[in-house]
């Protein structure tokens, strides 16, 4: 299901022996745009530290008590790697942060997430070896030797991670001009990918809120703040009206991609428009 950014930060973080903290960030991957760690405030109880907290140790969000379950303790967080979240995050963060937790990097795979298209799909019970210790041993070997390899040649990369937050505001700038602002993102809660961002179009007229995919972003400058798409103005100003108050159906998503003349991301979905 699709989530606002801004109503995934309501949600307060549950470890399995009480709570953590709210979830105040997201940082998300420009390359796939699929958001891979939660900005979370710890509070009084760890000084009000922020810690990252990765969608793989996260379980489905109750909305009902705004919480968000992750399959960690208390104590687990408390002794993560430290990291100052008003910096960028290296990638040799990253591999400090993943080797205390021991989960698989998700980078250099197909997939959103290494070989899987979700986060949980990085844990050991869906690496296809099930509980044969004989075959976990020659997995975790060769990941050993493929993580040993990355440290060398990936701790000195540029980092891909943005905050969410400080893409809300950028301007949108389409194929013939500027047409509106980053309103906000959705993003699917269980691959974690971000689906759309919510362009509120109202700087170029009386305008309204809709949905631009991120396939469709052409490039983005961040030191100008500008996100460029490759769709017209008027298409924008055709498109269907989102309505960020209730929830993105389908059939709504549907109108959106036929609208631009694009084939949809989810299984089975229609062809391209004539």
């Amino acid at each position: 299901m699709l989530h606002q950014t801004k109503d995934l930060q309501n949600l307060s973080i549950g470890a399995t022996d009480g709570a953590i903290g709210d979830v105040t960030d997201f940082y998300f991957d420009d390359d796939a745009w699929v958001i891979r760690y939660l900005v979370v405030d710890a509070g009084s109880w760890l000084s009000s530290r922020k810690v990252l907290i990765s969608p793989i140790a996260t379980g489905k969000p109750d909305w009902e008590h705004k919480r968000l379950p992750v399959s960690l303790t208390r104590e687990q967080v408390k002794n993560s790697p430290d990291i100052d979240t008003n910096m960028p995050v290296t990638r040799q963060h990253e591999t400090d942060y993943l080797d205390y937790y021991s989960y698989p990097y998700y980078w250099g795979g197909l997939g959103l997430w290494g070989r899987g298209g979700y986060p949980n799909m990085l844990l050991p019970e869906y690496a296809g070896y099930g509980s044969d210790p004989a075959a976990r041993a020659e997995v975790d070997a060769a990941q050993a030797r493929t993580e040993a390899r990355q440290r060398q040649i990936e701790s000195e990369s540029d980092p891909h991670l943005r905050s969410c937050n400080s893409v809300v505001g950028y301007h949108i700038e389409a194929s013939d001009g500027e047409i509106g602002h980053v309103q906000g993102m959705l993003v699917d809660d269980e691959s974690w990918a971000i689906r759309y961002l919510v362009v509120n179009t109202s700087n170029w007229w009386l305008g309204h809120d809709v949905l631009v995919a991120p396939q469709w972003v052409k490039s983005v400058s961040w030191a100008e703040q500008i996100v460029a798409v490759d769709l017209t103005r008027d298409a924008l100003k055709q498109a269907p009206i989102y309505d960020p108050t209730l929830p993105l159906a389908r059939e709504m998503e549907i109108a959106v991609y036929q609208h631009y003349g694009r084939a949809g991301y989810w299984p089975g979905a229609p062809a391209l428009a004539e």
